[in-house]
């Protein structure tokens, strides 16, 4: 029997929907009061907060490890959607429509799908609050994505009403990118970079050289000054990629400046505020005639200050086996979490195979032997028809799948990014049958890596 703390496993389990029977809780009479008033209760093997990439591909695997109606999903949205797209859409090269589905076509059959948001964790008492009751599991997966904070930019998002202005990071704005591009006329134009952890971090860079190139076939780019105003002191974090990048920077007369933070944006006069981050209160103000942001991101709302999160509001997991550092019955993935990589859809690939591994050994009372090497892998589109494939690991070393130099710009590696990994993502990701692309690195480079 497996033992956690001082309690049989098996009293665990039960513990959740027995207080809620006997309308008692451990703790105060606020806990008391608060246990009093759920009624209803569920219990699943495996619970899954949150039903994005990471969510959808671990309720697949652990389907089929512990059988269908074993398995619920907690996620309150109608609609999934494929988020690397929205470069293209941005950039005008794909639509926003082929980047989602109905939520209830990626969930795999016989999982419970519980249309609902998390509203607190109990981890010590194995339970999840929702509106109207609480749910008890033997194991949590938790993947709840990352927070868009635009409101931490004064003027935003209500800027969002005004023209020359998008964000490919929101279902909202993205098609507003693509407006203000085909709109522009003369003057700056301006792509920035927060100083918080992102999602996708090339992505702020990608849309500015598809805005680029886009001009150019126009004959307007004469007219336009590109500016990269980013928070980061460096254009990429492998320097194998930044110089490449950087290479095509200078190229296309683009302008950098480094440690300038977006605090600011006034819409109605076209002017964004920047502040220095090394020498906080010292601003800059920008005028503009196409602004792309990338907002401020941080954790969820229900993650912060919760059990399972650390200091900063992320989910506190081990770097290598995704088992979290104090509860060893929940585990985490994607951008809610700790872990020091990118926060890509590629990482959530290889972070579900080793997730996988390691939950399979927790269910056998056995220590994981599985380690996740930090793998992300980022495309960053310079052309309507270029990448960069940047892959690489927790040591900011390359870790590159085919036998070629990847940073170079490359047609074909344009072609995987539009075109075979939307069909990855829907086919082999979600139905938890892709975990990255480990095992064929191997074969292309003949066993050496």
């Amino acid at each position: 029997m497996a033992y956690f703390g001082t309690i049989p496993w098996s009293a665990h389990v039960h513990h959740c929907s027995n207080l809620l029977r006997a309308g008692v809780s451990s703790g105060s009479s606020r806990s008391l009061h608060m246990t009093s008033r759920y009624s209803a209760k569920e219990y699943y093997d495996v619970v899954v907060v949150g039903g994005g990439a990471g969510g959808i591909t671990m309720s697949a695997r652990m389907k089929r490890k512990v059988g269908a109606g074993k398995v619920a999903i907690i996620e309150p949205s109608e609609t999934h959607y494929y988020q690397p797209m929205w470069t293209l859409v941005g950039g005008g090269a794909k639509k926003l429509a082929n980047s989602s589905r109905p939520t209830a076509s990626t969930i795999p059959s016989g999982v419970k799908w519980i249309k609902s948001e998390v509203k607190g964790f109990d981890p010590d008492r194995n339970c999840i609050r929702i509106d109207d009751k609480e749910i008890s599991y033997k194991y949590l997966i938790i993947s709840l994505g990352i927070k868009l904070q635009f409101e931490k930019i004064k003027g935003l998002p209500e800027g969002f009403n005004y023209p020359k202005i998008g964000s490919n990071y929101s279902v909202k704005t993205v098609e507003k990118t693509w407006k203000a591009l085909q709109d522009f006329k003369k003057g700056n134009a301006i792509f920035t970079f927060p100083n918080t952890p992102v999602k996708c971090a090339g992505a702020p860079q990608k849309i500015m050289y598809l805005s680029d190139a886009y001009l150019r076939k126009n004959g307007r780019r004469s007219d336009a000054n590109f500016m990269f105003n980013t928070s980061l002191g460096v254009i990429f974090g492998v320097k194998k990629y930044a110089d490449a990048l950087m290479e095509i920077i200078k190229e296309r007369n683009i302008q950098v400046n480094f440690k300038h933070n977006l605090i600011e944006v006034r819409a109605d006069k076209q002017e964004a505020v920047f502040e220095n981050v090394d020498n906080p209160g010292e601003t800059k103000v920008y005028q503009y005639e196409m602004l792309h942001v990338t907002p401020p991101m941080g954790p969820q709302d229900v993650l912060v200050n919760s059990p399972v999160a650390d200091a900063g509001g992320w989910v506190d997991v081990d770097k290598h086996t995704l088992q979290h550092k104090k509860y060893p019955n929940v585990f985490g993935i994607g951008d809610c979490t700790n872990l020091p990589t990118s926060k890509t859809a590629a990482a959530i690939a290889a972070q579900s195979a080793v997730l996988d591994k390691t939950i399979s050994l927790v269910m056998k009372n056995q220590s994981s032997t599985a380690k996740y090497d930090g793998y992300t892998s980022c495309p960053l589109v310079t052309n309507y028809n270029k990448v960069i494939l940047a892959e690489f690991d927790y040591s900011s070393q390359p870790l590159e799948t085919f036998p070629i130099d990847q940073g170079k710009e490359r047609r074909s590696m344009y072609h995987m990014k539009a075109d075979l990994m939307p069909f990855l993502y829907w086919n082999m990701l979600l139905t938890g049958y892709w975990g990255g692309p480990g095992p064929y690195r191997k074969i292309m480079h003949l066993g050496m890596k």
